[in-house]
């Protein structure tokens, strides 16, 4: 996932903290949009934004960690990095309970705040990978997904139209369809998006 694609988006009440972290990003290529408080941030926020929240703890209203809740139980899954001049211990775990990258506190090293979007934008750019591809996934058809499903645990086209009891030449032909859709070029890279498509297996009790 390309990095120009995703923002930091800064909230912040102190507005000289707030054009001083979006000078030091936007100088580090980092694109940013800059809001006073939560509630600002809430009315602008839209589904297709992408990237990470660096959010102050105490703002008028709510506080960050209460706009993080906010935004997971809308069902946005943007990575947040809490900055605060008040960390304490329960604050501090608080935060990383409701799954932030980082919880900083002032005055931190710009190097920190960097780290912390740098992880906030791996974190994204494999949601967002994911997101494709299961956007992919969709396009397929029922017995395409059969196809696939065999076609991941190493078939070939004679086992999978065995399997299946189709001939040969349809699993061919429906193989070519998949790699149309998924994007893929050969058979090697089918199975690697295959697999990565199937659910993580639970362990068995013992």
């Amino acid at each position: 996932m390309s990095a120009e694609r995703l923002t930091v988006f800064i909230i912040e009440d102190d507005a000289s903290v707030r054009d001083s972290l979006a000078l030091m990003l936007g100088l580090c290529g980092y694109r940013t949009a800059l809001f006073a408080d939560a509630e600002a941030f809430l009315s602008a926020c839209q589904p297709e934004w992408t990237g990470c929240v660096v959010a102050d703890l105490r703002l008028p209203g709510r506080t960050g960690i209460e706009l993080q809740a906010e935004l997971q139980a809308r069902g946005n899954p943007l990575p947040f990095v809490i900055i605060t001049a008040h960390g304490d211990v329960p604050t501090a775990r608080a935060a990383f309970q409701a799954n932030a990258v980082d919880f900083l506190e002032k005055p931190f090293d710009h190097a920190q705040l960097r780290a912390a979007i740098e992880r906030s934008f791996s974190m994204e750019g494999r949601r967002l990978q994911r997101s494709a591809e299961a956007a992919k996934l969709a396009l397929l058809t029922a017995r395409e997904r059969d196809v696939l499903e065999q076609a991941a645990k190493g078939l070939h086209a004679k086992e999978i139209a065995a399997e299946l009891g189709i001939s040969p030449r349809t699993v061919e032909v429906h193989k070519t369809r998949i790699m149309e859709k998924l994007g893929v070029r050969n058979t090697a890279e089918l199975v690697r998006f295959a697999l990565a498509a199937q659910p993580p297996q639970t362990g068995q009790g013992g």
